[in-house]
């Protein structure tokens, strides 16, 4: 006998109290994890094709892993130096920048720097700051990233759980499947093929995008002369992943950076300022468009706010499930909505009578 509304409601209201209990205790226990499935559903569709290829499921995923880890090596050996000589000594130049606004607001407006006056105080203490903290507050910012990606077990365990996913994903799909309950089987798939599409359009073109963004401002960067050209760059394309953010605080970095450096030669502040318009174009012209859509349905304002939720709950790990909830949850919002406008509670009784009369 089916169960009726009621039950259902309780059940599945148990269970999913018992999974938000299960990651708020994990925490970032799941991280790895979590990293090692989200990378099995990003390269699937690539294994599919391998398999549509004529190649088996596991050549797949092996051929996958090897050309996977060649290209983090690759980025590791050559990047990665780099990247953190160049943030350490960002923030060891912290001072001598503010140094110069200083001096440029005290030039063109002095009244601002009398005896008195809250800016002067204000930057004093900031500038004595940075200068005392700025090597301390460096090795921290990078001894915090690699505590929270926490790279050790990241190289044993995420790579692992991802081959081993991406080599069974098919079969889990099916699996999972057949543990629908009978009655609802349809609607699940349908939700699923929802969710999928939502998280297929978003999250893959939005990386997708990112890497793209990001790699393009870093080049271009570099080559106008840019200082921090490579960090500032790629922090903008990451934080492209957040609509608006990552263009908003590139751009004011990077033309920050440009008017210090090159105060003498505005011709390279142009340049600059051109590499974000154009960075800009690219993105909502063709990049968004093609590689995400303009169908996915994910707010901005949805996408940030799930972002500091999730952040705040469960940290890391939680703002790295935060865009996939999201997304479930605004194909289970739109499917309810559909359901309601369907149903009894928003046409009436009078509606319905009229359509049987």
């Amino acid at each position: 006998m089916a169960l009726s509304a009621n039950e259902q409601v309780r059940y599945w209201g148990i269970g999913l109290v018992l999974v938000l209990v299960a990651m708020w205790l994990l925490g970032n226990v799941l991280l790895p994890f979590i990293t090692g499935m989200t990378i099995a559903y990003f390269l699937d569709p690539v294994a599919d094709r391998l398999e549509r290829a004529g190649a088996s499921r596991a050549l797949a995923t092996t051929l996958i892993t090897l050309m996977a880890m060649l290209v983090i090596l690759v980025l590791v050996v050559v990047l990665g130096p780099l990247l953190v000589k160049q943030t350490a000594a960002f923030v060891t130049a912290l001072p001598e920048y503010v140094s110069k606004l200083q001096d440029f607001i005290s030039t063109r407006f002095p009244e601002f720097f009398d005896e008195t006056s809250a800016v002067r105080q204000g930057l004093g203490t900031l500038v004595e700051f940075i200068r005392s903290k700025g090597g301390e507050l460096a090795n921290a910012v990078l001894a915090s990233a690699f505590t929270i990606v926490d790279v050790a077990i990241f190289i044993v365990v995420a790579p692992v759980v991802a081959f081993y996913m991406l080599l069974d994903w098919d079969r889990m799909v099916a699996t999972i499947d057949s543990w629908v309950p009978r009655d609802h089987l349809e609607t699940v798939r349908y939700l699923a093929r929802q969710v999928d599409n939502v998280l297929a359009g978003f999250v893959r073109g939005q990386l997708t995008v990112c890497a793209i963004l990001g790699t393009f401002y870093a080049v271009a960067l570099m080559a106008v002369g840019l200082q921090f050209g490579i960090v500032v760059g790629l922090i903008a394309g990451l934080l492209t992943f957040i609509p608006y953010v990552g263009s908003i605080i590139g751009g004011a970095l990077s033309i920050g950076l440009a008017l210090f450096q090159f105060w003498d030669t505005p011709i390279w502040i142009a340049a600059v300022l051109a590499i974000f318009i154009a960075g800009q174009m690219i993105e909502g012209n063709f990049l968004t468009p093609k590689l995400v859509g303009r169908s996915v349905g994910l707010h901005p304002v949805w996408l940030m706010f799930a972002l500091s939720a999730f952040g705040s709950f469960m940290g890391f790990t939680g703002m790295l499930i935060a865009v996939p909830v999201a997304a479930c949850l605004g194909v289970f919002f739109r499917f309810g909505v559909g359901q309601y406008l369907d149903g009894r509670l928003y046409k009436g009784l009078a509606e319905e009578e009229q359509a049987d009369g």
